[in-house]
């Protein structure tokens, strides 16, 4: 099955638990389409570049899924339905990479891309 990697951004005022459970409801939106999650995080609140639905913050995750593309059609459609989601962008990938992802990492564990004076 083709694998793909989601990120959401729910609105700022849901609580922390709240915003988990989004990630429980879509998860189990794709295992009752024939898919998985394979993993997710949580990024936390997060201050966005621009205003979204009066928004400054927003609740960031993080979901790499193995599913069919229906079904990621289908939780797309929910996900852009549900009042609590601002935004969703979805990727085709080839393969997930090991380990947390950028955003989870410490600042010293990331590749350097410049070094400092």
């Amino acid at each position: 099955m083709p694998l793909y990697e989601h990120v959401m951004i729910a609105r700022q005022d849901l609580s922390n638990t709240q915003a988990e459970g989004l990630i429980e409801h879509f998860g189990a939106v794709l295992s009752d389409n024939g898919g998985s999650i394979v993993d997710s995080e949580y990024w936390g609140v997060k201050t966005m570049a621009y205003k979204i639905n009066k928004n400054r913050k927003g609740h960031y995750s993080f979901l790499k899924s193995d599913a069919p593309a229906p079904a990621i059609q289908e939780m797309e459609r929910l996900m852009r339905l549900h009042d609590d989601v601002m935004r969703v962008l979805t990727i085709k990938v080839e393969e997930h990479a090991e380990g947390p992802s950028v955003q989870m990492q410490k600042r010293d564990e990331r590749d350097n891309r410049r070094e400092r004076r």
